[in-house]
């Protein structure tokens, strides 16, 4: 997936709906794309406090029609990280290669778990052979050993470059630490507790017209092949619906316990990377006016390059999901 912060069409012109209280305007935006065939699907989640609306749009069969989200799973894979810091079977500054021996030598030595959960680390977001990999179905764990091998872009810490294979190597950090797939330990620890009843990491074994296909090409390694759908990318492969990135998002509001302690997931939303524009927790992106000028400093948030945005304005007890079927890059100005 794609460092694709610019909001799209769909999700500029709701904001602007949104910041003026007109959830109607927001809604006929969504409905015009879905009706020309722009947007072949769609599904919008809104609340604020216990107002809520959830819709389905075009081809969707419902507001609970599953998604691949892209780039939102980051966030998800980085709270899996967090568990297990809680627990104190890691800790974010532990060095990279404590936990994967393989990532080792020159500057490699300095990346520490904190870089790969904040972009910080100096990976690459893409492997430069990335293409090549998917094209020969390769599996998620050659993506790791070339992960390890790859060259660092500069020296971890001392700039912020969105980077997927830093979020690659923390899932592959808590997997094997928690010795278990991580998509099991995602269902098991984060998606139940939660009651994201309809989110996987991958497929969760669904038949991938269940989902909403992705307007892309039809290649045997794309966004809607059952090589891509059921990889288990951690930086893009979780599968998901409006209502469930929503009950995600507004846990970061106001957290139970259930799964991560207060304390933990107020540092995942707040700015974890000084001296910089470009702003980020661990997982969350928090650029201050990066979800539309009306959201409050303390929104956090993430996109995806499938065409999926959603945030949260804790200040305003707001929550935003959009997910569509149109590529993010066609559909931003």
């Amino acid at each position: 997936m794609t460092p694709l912060h610019r909001r799209g069409f769909l999700s500029a012109g709701i904001a602007l709906a949104l910041r003026n209280a007109k959830l109607d305007e927001a809604v006929a935006l969504i409905e015009k794309a879905t009706a020309s065939g722009e947007v072949r699907a769609a599904a919008l989640h809104v609340q604020q406090g216990r107002s809520i609306l959830a819709r389905g749009f075009g081809q969707a069969r419902g507001p609970e029609e599953v998604f691949l989200l892209a780039s939102i799973s980051k966030p998800m894979t980085a709270a899996g990280v967090m568990i297990l810091v809680e627990r104190r079977r890691l800790s974010l500054e532990d060095p990279v290669r404590r936990h994967l021996p393989e990532f080792a030598g020159g500057d490699r030595d300095l990346v520490i778990l904190r870089h790969l959960l904040t972009h910080t680390s100096g990976l690459p977001d893409m492997l430069p052979e990335n293409l090549a990999l998917r094209k020969r179905f390769a599996p998620l764990s050659e993506f790791v050993a070339r992960a390890c091998r790859t060259p660092l872009l500069f020296k971890p810490g001392a700039q912020v470059r969105y980077q997927s294979m830093g979020i690659l190597l923390a899932a592959e950090i808590a997997q094997r630490v928690a010795g278990m797939p991580f998509r099991e330990f995602l269902r098991k620890e984060l998606f139940s507790p939660l009651r994201m009843r309809r989110t996987s990491l991958g497929l969760g074994g669904r038949r991938i017209s269940d989902t909403a296909l992705c307007q892309v090409p039809d290649e045997p390694w794309g966004w809607n092949s059952p090589y891509w759908r059921d990889l288990g990318a951690p930086w893009g492969g979780v599968h998901g619906t409006a209502g469930d990135v929503a009950r995600f998002l507004r846990y970061f509001a106001r957290p139970t316990g259930r799964v991560l302690r207060p304390a933990t997931v107020q540092s995942m939303v707040r700015k974890q990377t000084p001296g910089s524009k470009e702003a980020y927790g661990l997982g969350w992106r928090v650029t201050l006016g990066g979800f539309g000028r009306a959201c409050s400093e303390r929104t956090y948030g993430h996109s995806g390059s499938t065409g999926t945005m959603c945030w949260m304005d804790p200040v305003r007890d707001l929550s935003f999901v959009l997910l569509t079927t149109r590529p993010l890059a066609e559909s931003a100005p």
